[in-house]
């Protein structure tokens, strides 16, 4: 059915790939798209996005994209008729929902009403449980002290998880398998769920092992239709923040489909949702399933429904905020679809967020394949942002035609300068057990280990390096005009054949004008590398059988890139350190001896030792907020505290030393 435009412009309050991917149907409904941005998201992609787009504030989301006044001031300066929240941020907030509404905006979302009943988690367990439901046993009452919360995790039984009753993506969620962890479990997850969500309460439920978790799309209108568009699994987590989604499950059969489906439209009716939402579930190793949330509001996942159902979801936001009924002809499934989420990590260093300037972005461009994506090339990683650069998302025939093209997907991505975890991607899907569908929370638990992350081979890397103009080899000048490596500038080849001595090695280098391409060669390797544009180049190694194919590309500062499979590692010998505190800076490590340094720039949340203090290996020093997350910084060895560097509440930046140490 040809949608008509439901309002003629649209403030879209959030960043990144979800605001450039509900600009994408603004545009296809001929609707003004209109971005709001923080100053450090003033060169952003989104902001290009859209037909309009306003500051509203300083870097920290809460002087920005949290400033409902603010968010509001911008919708009346272009005269927005309507207001989307995207994800995250105000997306979940009644009271935001309530202020868009008086000032007179459309708020594409549910009524304030259905949000505060679905938005406080414990109020809607026992919703669900009215409807008959199945819920976890659990704690949800309103009672916060610790005797009360460690009384019902002793009556419940370990393992249990501690969860915020406000919030969701894994913030304010602990788990505990012994009660002497249980205070600090309580705390942390408190004091996580104060600063996402602004509310610090939180809830008990058994942790079912080894589940999956099962999600349910539905869409209601203001006339009292409600329909379900299938599940989706999103099993694959990290921290209890996903990693990987797709539609269908394979652990649901029709039978368990129409289940799921009728339980997640009974609770919607319950609350008198209206809207897209989300009814998420835990499926048991037995089949069973119970009710763990509701997220009112679109999901980070949505596209996988999208490309199985082949309807526009945000489309179908903006109708049913126009108060139009639902008119789907159909909402049956065709084929599988899986969607992974592009992280700024580094799974080598811990999935420890990596801030920096893309150096280079290439998605892949193929058939059947969908890239959400919040970068461009020369776009700069903050740390005060969620990690997530773009999801990939593909559609197959069936699920393992799905899982293939995934694979090659993955393999063509290419991205530089910061970690990113496009390896550990490509690992998670070549698994056999993720091959056979044998998807659970506790996957990446039971199955990953460091050393799956295969790392560059230097030999081959060195070769390349040689082919691909590292900045130490100044190449003559005499370049023909149509020659592929005149892009880069002073380093460049001629025509005749040249020998490089490196440190490990001696590689020859010619042009090859029959295959349009340089020819290097080493100890009876050989590799052919070709200009394939936007300022990447492409080597193939020739006479391998197990032949791996690089991507390389030099950055503004003469540095090369290089990369397989996802993985990328920088190629060029970097400058002597100046120091011994410049060399620890420059490996993320200790700078100097006993020091500890901050792996990442964030805001110290919690500082649990002060000076003179003796403290166990492993004990927790302090705790750091970056990209939305808590991480802890833990004390390599037993020692005394000779100097706290940092208190509550301040900034720091990465290399920045937090504790001094003295080894016992």
């Amino acid at each position: 059915m040809e949608l008509k435009p439901p309002v003629p412009s649209l403030l879209i309050a959030n960043r990144g790939e979800i605001v450039v991917r509900i600009a994408r149907t603004c545009r296809t409904l001929g609707v003004r798209s209109i971005a709001v941005y923080s100053d450090a998201d003033k060169d952003a992609l989104h902001v290009q996005a859209c037909d309009e787009a306003i500051g509203i504030g300083g870097a920290s989301p809460s002087d920005s994209y949290l400033r409902a006044d603010r968010i509001l001031e911008a919708a009346a300066r272009s005269q927005a008729a309507a207001l989307h929240p995207g994800y995250g941020f105000l997306s979940e907030n009644a009271g935001f929902a309530q202020a868009c509404a008086d000032a007179g905006l459309t708020f594409v979302g549910p009524p304030p009403s259905a949000m505060r009943a679905v938005g406080d988690k414990i109020a809607a367990k026992q919703t669900a449980a009215a409807a008959g439901v199945p819920i976890l046993p659990g704690y949800a009452e309103h009672d916060q002290s610790s005797r009360a919360l460690r009384a019902a995790a002793q009556r419940i039984g370990m393992p249990v998880l501690v969860k915020a009753a406000a919030g969701g993506g894994g913030r304010g969620m602990r788990l505990i398998t012994d009660t002497a962890g249980l205070d600090d479990a309580i705390e942390g997850a408190q004091r996580e769920a104060r600063s996402a969500f602004g509310d610090a309460t939180v809830f008990l439920e058994r942790f079912v092992q080894s589940p999956r978790h099962i999600e349910v799309q539905i869409l209601a209108d203001a006339h009292g239709s409600c329909v379900a568009l299938g599940e989706r699994e999103c099993s694959i987590q990290r921290r209890y923040q996903k990693i990987l989604e797709e539609s269908p499950s394979p652990a649901v059969a029709q039978p368990l489909r129409e289940q799921l489906e009728q339980a997640a439209i009974a609770i919607a009716r319950a609350v008198g949702y209206v809207n897209a939402g989300t009814v998420e579930f835990v499926l048991d190793r037995e089949g069973q399933f119970f009710f763990l949330e509701m997220n009112a509001r679109l999901q980070v996942e949505h596209p996988v429904t999208e490309m199985v159902t082949g309807i526009d979801l945000v489309a179908q936001q903006l109708t049913i905020a126009a108060s139009a009924p639902l008119a789907l002809a159909n909402t049956s499934q065709r084929g599988h679809a899986i969607e992974v989420r592009v992280y700024a990590e580094d799974p080598a260093n811990g999935f420890l967020p990596s801030t920096g300037v893309l150096t280079a972005f290439a998605a892949p461009d193929m058939l059947q394949v969908r890239n959400d994506v919040a970068v461009m090339r020369g776009s700069r990683i903050w740390a005060a942002y969620d990690p997530m650069l773009a999801k990939l998302i593909v559609h197959g025939s069936d699920r393992p035609h799905a899982v293939a093209l995934l694979a090659r997907a993955l393999n063509t991505y290419q991205i530089g300068g910061v970690a990113t975890n496009l390896g550990f991607l490509r690992w998670l899907v070549a698994r056999p057990e993720f091959e056979a569908g044998a998807t659970t929370t506790d996957f990446i638990d039971r199955y990953f280990r460091l050393e799956d992350l295969q790392p560059l081979s230097q030999r081959r890397a060195a070769m390349l390096a040689a082919a691909g103009a590292l900045p130490e080899l100044r190449f003559v000048a005499d370049v023909r005009p149509w020659d592929p490596w005149q892009a880069l500038g002073q380093w460049r080849h001629s025509a005749i054949p040249r020998v490089f001595k490196l440190a490990d090695g001696t590689v020859h280098v010619e042009r090859s004008y029959a295959e349009d391409a340089w020819r290097s060669s080493r100890d009876g390797e050989e590799a052919l590398v070709r200009d394939v544009g936007d300022g990447l180049f492409a080597c193939t190694e020739s006479n391998r059988v197990d032949a791996d194919e690089f991507t390389a590309w030099l950055d503004s500062g003469g540095t090369l890139w290089a990369a397989i499979a996802g993985n990328a590692a920088q190629i060029a010998r970097p400058a002597p350190p100046t120091d011994m505190a410049d060399a620890g800076h420059r490996h993320g490590g200790v700078a100097l001896r006993g020091a500890i340094e901050a792996p990442m720039s964030g805001t110290v949340v919690k500082v649990n030792v002060s000076a003179g203090e003796t403290v166990k290996a492993l004990a927790v020093l302090l705790a750091i907020e970056a990209m939305k997350m808590e991480h802890v910084i833990a004390a390599p060895y037993a020692a005394v505290v000779s100097a706290v560097k940092v208190r509550a509440g301040q900034s720091v930046a990465a290399g920045d030393v937090l504790v001094e140490l003295e080894e016992t």
